[in-house]
């Protein structure tokens, strides 16, 4: 079977490539995403990544204790520049806070924007398939009508045996 597309000719599923040939593509939604994020998304996903490890813990653990041991005079009274109350690291983590919570909003902003094309990439396939299900009914002599009613009650069934609570499987195998 030869399929004509743009012109052309080709074998679907032929070494050479044939759905490429037919200018079909299959979008990942990572390549759809990467090509959308500019150098900015870039490092607010990197400042989140690293605070959300025990790594980004343990920085700040070591540098609290240190800054405070030097404003206890731990190290002589040199080296204090934060006596206590430690008004200065108060406001510095206070500040880091702040920061800290924008970038995980831009973050959780991005990953909403990445869950929209990852369901706009899922309709897209599912469009597609239906449609080459169809056709391919339709070749088989079957009537999408009768197949539809029968999907639909098999949706139904399966919606109302979940809601039940029953513990018989949503969809009986030979009901299909």
């Amino acid at each position: 079977m030869t399929v004509r597309s743009e012109g052309r000719a080709s074998r679907p599923g032929s070494a050479s490539g044939g759905t490429e040939r037919l200018g079909l593509r299959a979008r990942h939604e990572r390549l759809v995403f990467a090509r959308l994020r500019t150098s900015q998304d870039r490092f607010a996903d990197a400042i989140t990544a690293f605070a959300g490890t025990m790594g980004f813990v343990y920085v700040h653990a070591v540098w609290f204790a240190v800054w405070i041991a030097l404003n206890l005079r731990l190290f002589g009274a040199a080296a204090v520049f934060d006596p206590y109350p430690f008004g200065l690291l108060t406001m510095i983590v206070s500040l880091e806070a702040i920061f800290l919570s924008t970038f995980v909003m831009v973050s959780q902003n991005r990953q909403a924007a990445r869950e929209n094309v990852r369901a706009d990439l899922d309709f897209e396939t599912n469009l597609r398939a239906e449609i080459w299900a169809v056709h391919t009914g339709k070749a088989l002599g079957l009537n999408p009508q009768e197949i539809e009613l029968h999907v639909q009650e098999i949706i139904r069934q399966s919606r109302s045996a979940l809601e039940s609570g029953s513990d018989v499987p949503p969809v009986a195998p030979d009901s299909l």
